[in-house]
């Protein structure tokens, strides 16, 4: 536990451990003395642990899913260097919000703002991490569901680059989302990514499993996202982004993202993550007729209603985003964002209020999600007493210089 969590008082850290689902409160020792021997974790729950019911943060759903018998990849591979399983954590009804709230569940408590939402859709691991519960904690990221809770916790978090962590089921399209992670501090995040990070080398940087991660030649400064902030949060978020520059020993940067193609670029996330979870889910839903929260059901009907020339439009509007990235992004450079709009909204926050926000994160995290890019998030700021997340975006195949760095900037 670092120092920052041991300062959390008791009640704080009790709230925290509420964020664990009932039905998966288990303790699972890890096997030998790997890299994380000891290391307690808790893991999301959209992610199979043999004999533990998968819930995906809907009632309906783990009542009538099977108990899986073989436990995912990537907790798999955390047991087998050694962590510590002890619970599932709640999270978004389905995966498929940022707001950390759950019609069925409730909200997990944020330790660093308590009256504020957690985020999500990682909404219960979050809470764990920031509550100081465990070091670290498995969770996923589509359009923003770890950068998002890491942002408004105060806390570590990684998307990996897509692919990195498993190899996606249709290598061919391999989808929007990705695992990843929440951590308490740099060092634990990057030790956790030399566990499920798959070898990958990237581009200009040296072969090898235990070649070092090459160092930053060049900063950017998304302009464009920055200026989407809410009012006040750009010039907050000044002094993290100059620790950062100090850490490369390179001045940022300005480059315009997507400009006006922003709001298109967004669209196109919206269109396509919705796609995807129509193929998913959509069967069951149609079929059980689950009770779902009104604002999943609303994009549920919404989803039904798309076309195949919807579609196509977002896989163009994503080709073209996934080329500008990359245009950006040349071995060696690093992009510095925001991870989230603003602070975590208040808890009594109305459902148009959040959905406002939503779209606003969507707005600044979908060059990443259509890009399929490594993002880390790192608590570099405050506003009104609560955490900002400052992000670092690369390349694909850039996670572990991502890492690096992040362990290298000062947090204060």
């Amino acid at each position: 536990m670092t120092a920052a969590t041991s300062r959390l008082s008791d009640e704080a850290q009790a709230d925290a451990f509420r964020a664990f689902t009932d039905h998966g409160r288990v303790e699972v020792a890890g096997r030998g003395a790997g890299p994380l021997a000891g290391l307690r974790f808790a893991v999301k729950d959209q992610f199979d642990v043999a004999g533990l019911p998968t819930g995906l943060g809907n009632p309906a759903w783990l009542e009538s899913s099977p108990v899986p018998s073989v436990t995912a990849e990537p907790v798999r591979r955390l047991l087998d260097a050694g962590g510590v399983l002890v619970g599932k954590t709640h999270m978004d009804e389905l995966g498929w919000s940022l707001n950390g709230i759950n019609h069925h569940y409730g909200t997990p408590v944020n330790a660093a703002a308590p009256d504020r939402t957690p985020g999500g859709s990682s909404s219960g691991s979050a809470a764990v991490v920031a509550g100081g519960v465990v070091p670290f904690a498995l969770s996923g990221d589509g359009g923003g569901s770890i950068r998002v809770p890491a942002s408004y916790c105060g806390i570590y978090g990684i998307r990996p680059t897509v692919g990195r962590v498993g190899a996606p089921a249709d290598p061919a399209d391999p989808g929007l989302a990705t695992a990843g992670w929440l951590a308490a501090d740099a060092r634990v995040l990057e030790l956790v990514g030399s566990v499920l990070l798959d070898q990958a080398t990237p581009p200009g940087a040296p072969s090898g499993p235990s070649a070092e991660p090459p160092r930053p030649a060049r900063l950017s400064y998304a302009e464009d996202l920055f200026g989407a902030l809410d009012p006040g949060v750009a010039d907050a978020m000044r002094a993290g982004v100059d620790r950062i520059a100090a850490a490369v020993a390179a001045a940022p940067s300005p480059v315009t993202v997507a400009g006006d193609d922003l709001p298109d670029w967004r669209e196109a996330f919206k269109l396509l993550q919705a796609g995807e979870f129509r193929r998913r889910y959509g069967a069951w839903v149609r079929g059980a007729r689950p009770a779902l929260g009104p604002d999943i059901a609303q994009r549920f009907a919404w989803s039904e209603t798309l076309t195949g020339d919807d579609l196509d439009w977002a896989a163009a509007r994503r080709r073209a985003a996934v080329d500008r990235m990359r245009q950006l992004l040349p071995a060696g450079t690093v992009l510095v964002a925001p991870s989230a709009p603003g602070i975590a909204p208040l808890r009594s926050a109305s459902m148009d209020a959040l959905e406002a926000r939503r779209a606003k994160a969507f707005l600044i995290n979908a060059p990443t999600g259509l890009a399929g890019l490594p993002q880390v998030s790192l608590p570099l700021a405050r506003l009104d007493g609560c955490p900002l997340g400052v992000s670092l975006i690369a390349a694909p195949g850039g996670d572990e210089m991502l890492l690096r760095l992040a362990r290298q900037v000062k947090v204060s």
